[in-house]
């Protein structure tokens, strides 16, 4: 066990106990805790993957699922331009909404004097309400089609993405404050990525659960049972965490002095974190898309039952974990930005791939083998996404922290979530809108363009983090 001596204040720190610090050690955090901290990650990364999976399969159903006994919740017309439907604007509006409660909460977590520490009191306080309110937005209160279920959905799915921004901001500010080096920082990315595809795993296994459940319960009541047995796992889950870890045993830190707008303003004016942020907007904008999308994908393009996703994504996230040995040492190695930068091409070959499932452009290919290959083909790169981006906040925030002096590691992640929110709020839009072409006739034409809206804006993503200097953070933190 290593011990760590602590910092004095750096420029910027305010009086008092900052000013003052004293010397303190603390640990490493040991390999179990490690994995009893990447378990929290399981939970919250399974609720995500209920909402952003189903929400829209469920609220905005296709004519194969409605066949199947799906209710229709909500008005299903356009409404804005003939654009933006009733579900796309409501989720994209809660995340664009949500967006903006990150950097305060992100600030309160930075400069909480908890006596148990920074972030440990936010994961005990935030598990409940996202467990519940997650299993909430699918408990419409009008059996049938009504404005009444719509704002309902408005109303729920606020408040899971406040639920989660008061979880998920202080937890992945641990990342860089668990981790005391870079290569302790890139370990625990890959335990928490190992965990977060395994969440999202369950999440895509919900068919085949409720499909257990139908006869019995019909198709509605028979998801919503899922999604509970679910919320209340994963409520276990993230409360491994609070209950395993000590943070003061582990975290060298000091409340930062700084108001929310001026924390936000100076984790905005590092350079590097600004190309990175630039770049994962525009990959958020092209995962979600595809996320969103992969059901559709199945069920009308390739004219396959919807529990075949469930065989995809496993398929998927098996291959994925297979390489997370390599990414981890290849990063040590080769860097992580070149990492990076191969997996967003083949990302944006799959997502240009997926445009043509289903299609004469593939030939004679079996339709199943054509989902086979793009399992294949997302599992690496989806490995590489999974660890590196949390690797590369964590090395950001840690460089800025030895030059400026304020631990603003919350601020960080939540200018990062902040992006992510606002890349997934664009893709339910665009999937949302552009899903609609061609729905009358069935020719899924909507779910081509926005697998080509996927891969053009995933390339983009890709020549814009081209830009990112890993050198630079690199020669702070060896510094």
């Amino acid at each position: 066990m290593v011990a760590r001596t602590g910092q004095t204040a750096g420029a910027g720190a305010g009086a008092g106990t900052a000013a003052t610090a004293t010397a303190a050690a603390v640990k490493d955090l040991p390999a179990a805790k490690v994995w009893a901290f990447a378990v929290g990650q399981f939970g919250w990364a399974l609720l995500s993957g209920i909402i952003s999976n189903w929400l829209v399969y469920f609220y905005q159903p296709d004519a194969e699922t409605i066949a199947q006994g799906q209710t229709v919740f909500v008005p299903q017309g356009l409404v804005i331009l003939g654009i933006v439907t009733v579900v796309g604007g409501i989720t994209a509006f809660a995340r664009f909404f949500d967006a903006f409660v990150d950097p305060a909460v992100a600030s309160l977590s930075d400069r909480s004097t908890s006596p148990r520490g920074r972030r440990i009191p936010f994961l005990k306080f935030a598990a409940l309400p996202l467990a519940a309110v997650t299993v909430l937005v699918f408990w419409s209160p009008v059996n049938g089609t009504s404005w009444v279920n719509a704002a309902f959905l408005f109303v729920t799915v606020i408040g899971y993405y406040i639920a989660l921004t008061f979880y998920c901001t202080p937890y992945n500010a641990l990342i860089a404050e668990l981790g005391h080096d870079s290569r302790q920082q890139l370990n625990i990315s890959t335990a928490i990525s190992f965990t977060w595809v395994v969440g999202t795993a369950v999440a895509y296994v919900a068919p085949v659960v409720w499909g257990a459940f139908v006869p019995a319960l019909g198709r509605v009541n028979a998801i919503r049972l899922t999604f509970t047995i679910m919320a209340v796992a994963a409520f276990a889950c993230m409360l491994v965490p609070v209950l395993a870890i000590d943070e003061r045993e582990y975290v060298e830190s000091k409340p930062t002095s700084e108001s929310t707008a001026e924390s936000l303003r100076q984790t905005f004016r590092d350079g590097e974190f600004r190309k990175f942020v630039c770049s994962d907007v525009v990959y958020w904008v092209a995962v979600t898309t595809f996320q969103t999308g992969l059901p559709f994908f199945v069920t009308s393009l390739l004219k396959l039952p919807e529990a075949t996703t469930t065989v995809y994504f496993v398929l998927m996230t098996g291959i994925s974990v297979l390489f997370y040995v390599p990414v981890n040492v290849l990063a040590v190695r080769v860097g992580k930005k070149r990492l990076l930068l191969s997996a967003f091409v083949i990302f944006t070959c799959a997502f240009a791939y997926a445009a043509a499932l289903g299609s004469g452009v593939l030939g004679a290919v079996p339709a199943m083998a054509q989902g086979v290959v793009l399992s294949v083909a997302a599992a690496v790169p989806m490995a590489a996404f999974g660890i590196l981006p949390q690797a590369i906040v964590a090395n950001i925030a840690d460089a800025s922290s030895k030059v400026t002096g304020q631990d603003r590691q919350g601020m960080f992640y939540a200018a990062r979530t902040f992006a992510m929110k606002m890349g997934q709020s664009v893709a339910m839009l665009l999937f949302t809108g552009v899903s609609t072409i061609g729905a009358a006739s069935g020719s899924g034409a909507g779910y081509r363009v926005a697998a080509v809206c996927a891969a053009v804006l995933c390339g983009i993503g890709g020549v814009v983090f081209a830009f990112y200097d890993e050198r630079k953070v690199t020669a702070v933190l060896e510094r």
